[in-house]
């Protein structure tokens, strides 16, 4: 069954899911421990959700959901209901068996209060509670709570409905019984505290694609996602799982291996389950990587493990098949994961994660293990698929020879060494500045922007690269491709950090990087072509926070006359309308076409000058979702392009026609 568009209201009792269960599988207050206290939470948010930015407020539904899914993985849960409240409050629903409310033994008081009070109590620390918990530090619902401005919580347990309220993280009431109930399950409701959060407007975007992600992880669950404020409402259930992921994944792309390679496989208690896909549209390896449920972006043992597996395999397979002769050399690893699209995913009794964040999976036994279960089962599917052996063996010969290409014009880029003036055919005019700290680089398309820019900056510490024209689209494009372009060279040598292989930004020249283009258009686009190159092939400095974006002004308002005249600059329709009612109704408002037409202390004034100027700089809050949106925009495939045109075509600003 594919995504549903209709909502399952179906919510089976715990007590039906329980019979036939052993005693070991109780849950119970006994199982929740403690193992400090919650003070620090709200005067040190960063620590327990990473930021306090959009990301971090997202963050706090992670948290939630992610004790419905150990229910879940623990054979209790199979729905999961979050809805996006108008009030800007999110509430999540569960038909587990219901958090404990019996008095805890040690802290006298509800299980229920502890989960909410006190960081690292849980079911999740050896007390029996889950085999198989995503929640590793388990600071969920307490952290919640504490970076809440109010939370209301329900437990469907034992035929009664228990309740209880708080405000920032303190009681209001103990525990107490509000009702009777006939189902199980847990409801949670929290309002995000606008003390500790800048913005509290929650995205659908963002919710769906993490929601997506858990359906897909987890096949047997439905989860239905409703956003109140747009009376939207939309059901992720995938029984494919992620074999569904990476059809998913694929969608927009040409499939080498029209039925993705799966596996399911448990060595030692814990389970490996990997899918994998070639395709010949976007020749970038897209690989993602679960560990109980938790996206983990570091990667970790679990993708070296696969890695490994993978070019072994291929290239055992290749030889065995008479592809690769004995005079030829192997394949390497960049070679076999050109085209690659795969999801990887381990369930494990004791995740060991690197970091609060849990963003790198470091238990070393389970590099062996996922590389015995994906070397088994990959020769099996290329013996038993040897068409589509051939074409993914090809196609990675192919990448090997474009490699090789690459690297020779690599190795012309790198012998420039670090820049003179003269040396460029794009002409940077460097600073005077070699503390790359204090540094920064205008990246400026066209000769008469880059003169203006010339003029404006601040030659001590200001360096100016103009392009000619737009650079390649390095979504379609081969490595050697992308190196054979004039402008990308230029680029990738001005700013010193290599590509591919020999990429290092400890080597990068400006710590900023500032994309300047026009406020039209053709200077989307530019600004568009040069951010998926950065994405695609220099993404360190994007997370690294190195790369950002100039905001140049759309109109010029004039107004007074002699002694009285006064000038002022605006950045959006309703900034224009606010500047012309204070400078006078009969005011002189010019649009500005481009940066070219801007005198360079204008140009310093409002786009360049560090004290007054607006700059933006690239964060990712969501890579699935920036992956998708790259894909869409500047893949080969038209449909989805065409589809996203006309879905956001309403919402088009600036739009110069």
């Amino acid at each position: 069954m594919d995504e549903a568009t209709t909502p399952s209201h179906s919510t089976a009792t715990a007590s039906r899911r329980a019979q036939g269960r052993s005693s070991r599988d109780a849950y119970s207050a006994e199982q929740i421990q403690i193992l400090e206290g919650l003070e620090p939470v709200r005067r040190r948010p960063g620590m327990y959700i990473g930021s306090t930015d959009q990301r971090g407020l997202h963050h706090l539904i992670v948290e939630i959901v992610d004790n419905s899914i150990d229910e879940a993985l623990a054979g209790w849960c199979d729905t999961i209901h979050v809805t996006l409240h108008a009030d800007d409050s999110v509430s999540v629903l569960d038909n587990g068996r219901g958090i404990p409310v019996g008095m805890h033994p040690t802290a006298k008081k509800s299980a229920l209060e502890v989960v909410l009070t006190k960081l690292h109590a849980g079911g999740k620390f050896g007390g029996g509670g889950y085999k198989v918990s995503g929640g590793l530090h388990g600071v969920g619902l307490s952290v919640v709570n504490a970076l809440s401005e109010r939370l209301a919580v329900e437990v469907y347990r034992d035929g009664e409905t228990h309740g209880q309220e708080y405000v920032r993280g303190v009681p209001q009431s103990a525990v107490r019984v509000t009702g009777k109930a006939d189902r199980t399950g847990t409801y949670v409701r929290f309002w995000p505290d606008p003390q500790i959060f800048p913005e509290i407007a929650f995205s659908w975007e963002s919710v769906a694609t993490t929601l997506r992600s858990y359906a897909f992880l987890n096949k047997n669950i439905t989860i239905q996602l409703t956003d109140e404020r747009r009376e939207l409402t939309y059901t992720f259930h995938f029984e494919g799982g992620i074999q569904a992921f990476v059809r998913y994944l694929n969608a927009n792309r040409n499939a080498v291996n029209a039925r993705p390679m799966y596996v399911e496989r448990e060595i030692d208690g814990n389970v490996v389950e990997i899918a994998l896909q070639y395709q010949n549209t976007a020749f970038t390896e897209h690989v993602l990587a679960f560990a109980n449920n938790v996206h983990t972006e570091e990667g970790g043992s679990h993708v070296t493990g696969f890695r490994s597996a993978l070019t072994t395999t291929l290239n055992k397979y290749a030889r065995k098949a008479g592809i690769l002769k004995e005079q030829d050399a192997n394949l390497t690893g960049d070679d076999v994961r050109d085209g690659l699209t795969a999801v990887i995913s381990v369930k494990l009794r004791e995740p060991q994660f690197e970091g609060q964040t849990k963003t790198k999976l470091g238990n070393s036994e389970v590099a062996g293990q996922v590389s015995t279960v994906l070397s088994d089962a990959l020769m099996q599917y290329l013996e038993e698929n040897p068409g589509d052996g051939k074409r993914i063996v090809e196609q990675s010969l192919t990448a090997a020879r474009a490699r090789q290409a690459a690297a020779k014009a690599r190795d012309l880029v790198q012998r420039k060494g670090l820049l003179e003036s003269s040396a460029l055919p794009g002409k940077l005019v460097d600073c005077r500045e070699r503390d790359p700290e204090h540094c920064e680089i205008f990246i400026v398309e066209g000769q008469s922007a880059g003169g203006s820019a010339k003029g404006a900056r601040d030659g001590r510490n200001q360096a100016i690269l103009p392009l000619r024209g737009k650079i390649l689209n390095v979504e379609k494009a081969r490595a050697d491709k992308i190196l054979g372009n004039e402008e990308i060279k230029n680029l990738i040598t001005a700013l010193g950090v290599g590509f591919g292989e020999t990429l290092n930004v400890e080597k990068l020249r400006y710590h900023r990087i500032v994309l300047m283009a026009d406020a039209d258009v053709d200077g989307s686009h530019i600004r568009t072509l040069l951010l998926t190159f950065f994405w695609r092939h220099l993404r360190p400095l994007v997370d690294s926070g190195y790369v950002y974006l100039a905001q140049p002004p759309l109109y010029r308002i004039e107004g007074g006359k002699g002694k009285n005249k006064r000038i002022a600059y605006a950045f959006s329709d309703d900034e224009r309308d606010a500047k012309v009612k204070e400078l006078g109704r009969d005011s002189e408002v010019s649009r500005f076409k481009g940066l070219g037409e801007m005198n360079p202390e204008e140009l310093w004034a409002t786009t360049m000058d560090p004290e007054r100027r607006v700059l933006l700089r690239v964060a990712v809050e969501d890579d699935l979702k920036a992956d998708d949106i790259f894909d869409r925009l500047m893949g080969s495939e038209v449909e989805p392009r065409k589809r996203f045109i006309q879905t956001h075509a309403k919402s088009v600003r600036n739009l110069d026609i």
